[in-house]
C-alpha cells in the first residue's frame, strides 16, 4: 500500500484514481491521459487519504474495495474537506451500496464492468457542475442563497456545505422558484442519466439537502409535491 503515485504530470484537470487493481488503474489512467488530464493512483485507504490531504484534485475516482478498509471512508474525508467531486466506481452494484456511497459524499456511482466512454462522460459532467459559472447572478429564495459564481449556500447568515451534486440540483430548481421539478427531469438534466433508469439517487439526494438546510432550526424550503416533483419555495 503505496502512497500517490503520479503517473502523468500535464496542465489538464487533476485526477486521483483510487483503485488496488493494477491493471485497472492503469487502463482508467491511460485513457484519461489521452484526454488530457493529469492522473496519479492510489492503490489503498491510507494512500489516497494521504493524497487528498496533502494535494488539490479536480475530481477523484474512487474504488470501494480497498486492501486496507472501506472505500466510503475516502469518501467521507473528501467531503469533510471541501468540495472536491467523487466518482464511485465499484463492482457494488447494490441498490443499498448507491445509497451508502452517495450519503457517504459521492456524487456519482458507476458499476463494474463499465464503457471507458460513460467514464469519461461522467467525469466531464461532474467537473461541469464544479466549475465556477462567470457572471451569474445569486438565487434568492425567502432566507435561501445560492451564489452561483462562487457556489456556495447561506440560509440567512449560516453557511450550508454542499457537494457539488447538491449545489446543482438547488440551483437548478431555484433558477425556477416553487415550481415543481419532476423526478425525471433531474435525473436527465441535473445527473445526465437514463430518467428511465430504476434508481433513488434523487430522493437520497434531496433527504440530505433537506438536513443540510434545515440543521439550524430552518422552515423546510426544499419541498416535495405530490404527483410533480420536487420545488424550491412556496
Amino acid at each position: 500500500m503505496c502512497p500517490a503515485r503520479h503517473t502523468v504530470a500535464v496542465a489538464g484537470p487533476r485526477i486521483l484514481i483510487v483503485e488496488d487493481d493494477e491493471e485497472i488503474a492503469s487502463a482508467i489512467a491511460r485513457a484519461l491521459t489521452r484526454e488530457g488530464y493529469a492522473t496519479a493512483q492510489a492503490d489503498s485507504v491510507a494512500g489516497a487519504l494521504e493524497a487528498t490531504q496533502s494535494e488539490h484534485w479536480d475530481a477523484v475516482l474512487l474504488d470501494l474495495g480497498l486492501p486496507d478498509g472501506d472505500g466510503l471512508e475516502v469518501a467521507r474525508a473528501v467531503r469533510a474537506a471541501g468540495g472536491t467531486p467523487v466518482l464511485v466506481v465499484t463492482a457494488r452494484d447494490e441498490v443499498s451500496s448507491r445509497v451508502e456511497g452517495l450519503d457517504a459524499g459521492a456524487d456519482d456511482y458507476l458499476v463494474k464492468p463499465f464503457d471507458r466512454l460513460e467514464l469519461l462522460a461522467r467525469l466531464r459532467a461532474l467537473l461541469r457542475r464544479s466549475a465556477p459559472a462567470a457572471g451569474a447572478a445569486p438565487i434568492a429564495i425567502d432566507d435561501l442563497i445560492v451564489d452561483q459564481v462562487h457556489r456556495s449556500v447561506r440560509r440567512g447568515t449560516r453557511v450550508v456545505q454542499t457537494t457539488p451534486l447538491e449545489f446543482e440540483l438547488l440551483a437548478y430548481l431555484g433558477r425556477r422558484p416553487g415550481t415543481p421539478v419532476s423526478r425525471e427531469e433531474l435525473l436527465e438534466n441535473v445527473w445526465h442519466h437514463d430518467p428511465s433508469e430504476p434508481t433513488n439517487t434523487v430522493e437520497v439526494f434531496v433527504s440530505n439537502l433537506r438536513r443540510k438546510l434545515e440543521a439550524g432550526g430552518e422552515s423546510r424550503i426544499l419541498r416535495t409535491v405530490r404527483g410533480s416533483g420536487y420545488a424550491l419555495g412556496a
